[in-house]
């Protein structure tokens, strides 16, 4: 009995046959069941969503229970309804706390914006070194706040750097011990809330500025634009999402201030530093108030969620124009 080969078989060696894999269809691969796949999916988001809900919604809702209680951590407590917000905005202290929060978030993120737009605007031209400079404008981003923190107290120390460079060029007469001052206490801190926040907002500029088209700017140019006509009518309205997300996000980070003013000056001198957070802190965990402490977060929060939903309403809006 003869095997007819066809003419592709009988030009392969009886190794070709062995290791290279035949030419022809594929078989289809079995249909998987869609139904046991996607339950299989929601077994592996379930751990986390479980765990966001416990985390962020279970711990906020108890903490914002417990700020209309005088539990003091251990113990029985009791419902005091808005007495701890009343007591809150009757103390001089708390207000100075909240002053201070307000005057730390805007004066930094107009600060950090400002410059952090510059650095963005200076960057996104055709420098040989834009990139190691880019590196290093973002590095105190991703640097440890407290522990940057604790070298710009020594900076700002009486017989630190900065006093020496003072003393140096005949300025001795202006320098102090700063973060031991009651009036120039809170500018240090924002200092360095401003050179922390700076490589943020200059990645955010970046981005945005990446979108706009060069063709715009050129035709500008021809027209006789010169260059703050050109950034004032071409490039920030073209970058307004970025201002908004910066912005939204420099105010969020600015109202949450603690790791640099526990590092620096602890809230002091005379409370002349003391923020919401800080206060969260000491009335939770130094003093024992925790239902005290809770209402000052719980208004941390809103006050945050406030900025938050602006910002949405903001970008939504500002989307829907472009």
């Amino acid at each position: 009995m003869s095997t007819t080969l066809r003419p592709s078989d009988a030009a392969r060696t009886e190794t070709e046959r062995v290791v290279l894999p035949r030419r022809g269809r594929r078989r289809a691969p079995a249909p998987r069941r869609p139904g046991l796949l996607k339950f299989g999916y929601w077994w592996w988001a379930l751990p986390g969503i479980l765990f966001v809900i416990g985390i962020h919604y279970v711990a906020t809702s108890i903490g914002g229970f417990f700020a209309f209680t005088n539990w003091t951590g251990i113990g029985a407590f009791e419902l005091i309804g808005l007495d701890n917000f009343v007591k809150i905005f009757q103390d001089p202290t708390k207000l100075g706390a909240l002053g201070n929060t307000l005057f730390l978030a805007f004066g930094s993120v107009i600060l950090s914006n400002i410059l952090g737009l510059a650095f963005a605007l200076g960057l996104n031209r055709g420098l040989k070194s834009r990139y190691v400079l880019r590196t290093l404008f973002f590095m105190p981003v991703v640097l440890s706040p407290l522990a940057t923190s604790y070298i710009w107290k020594f900076i700002f120390d009486y017989n630190g750097p900065l006093n020496l460079a003072l003393r140096g060029v005949g300025l001795g007469n202006i320098a102090r011990a700063w973060v031991a001052d009651p009036t120039w206490a809170i500018w240090t801190v924002l200092v360095v809330l401003v050179w922390q926040n700076i490589g943020f907002a200059m990645v955010i500029y970046m981005a945005g500025l990446a979108a706009v088209p060069v063709e715009i700017e050129e035709a500008a140019a021809i027209d006789g634009a010169n260059l703050w006509q050109r950034f004032w009518h071409v490039t920030l309205p073209s970058i307004r999402p970025a201002v908004a997300i910066a912005t939204t996000l420099g105010l969020v980070n600015g109202l949450r201030v603690f790791d640099q003013i526990m590092a620096l000056t602890g809230g002091g001198p005379a409370a002349a530093t003391e923020t919401l957070a800080t206060q969260v802190y000491k009335q939770s965990f130094a003093l024992g108030n925790f239902g005290y402490g809770a209402a000052l977060a719980l208004l941390l929060t809103l006050i945050i969620l406030v900025f938050a939903v602006v910002q949405q309403r903001v970008t939504a809006g500002r989307s829907e124009e472009s």
